[in-house]
């Protein structure tokens, strides 16, 4: 969905920041599932139901962790991918399609998960 003004106005007023986020997480929620998943360099964070990366690449941007973002909306994933190189992640996110029931990753593959805004 294209953004505007008054987008960005809303995110501001509700989440704290103009991310161009997709759910309903504000900054401090943010700031503090990074405290309490302990994400920082050298951890990798799963983030299911990530739409558009929010809040994945931001916690991956915060905290200098990795991040594998799965979702199955190619158009949010879309959106994510070409966010996380924009803002220079590329190197420590990934983008994958897929659902929770269905991940190609082996046990252990990750130190945190998290699954923000997932309508579950």
């Amino acid at each position: 969905m294209p953004r505007g003004a008054v987008t960005d106005d809303i995110e501001r007023r509700v989440i704290g920041a103009d991310f161009g986020a997709d759910g309903y997480t504000t900054l401090a929620q943010a700031d503090d599932l990074a405290a309490h998943l302990d994400l920082r360099p050298g951890r990798r964070l799963l983030d299911l139901g990530s739409g558009r990366g929010w809040p994945g690449l931001y916690l991956a941007a915060r905290t200098g962790c990795a991040v594998v973002l799965a979702d199955l909306p190619g158009d949010g994933l879309g959106i994510a991918a070409l966010r996380a190189v924009r803002e220079g992640l590329d190197t420590r996110c990934a983008v994958i399609a897929a659902t929770g029931q269905h991940l190609p990753f082996a046990a252990e593959t990750f130190d945190a998960v998290g699954h923000a805004d997932v309508m579950c």
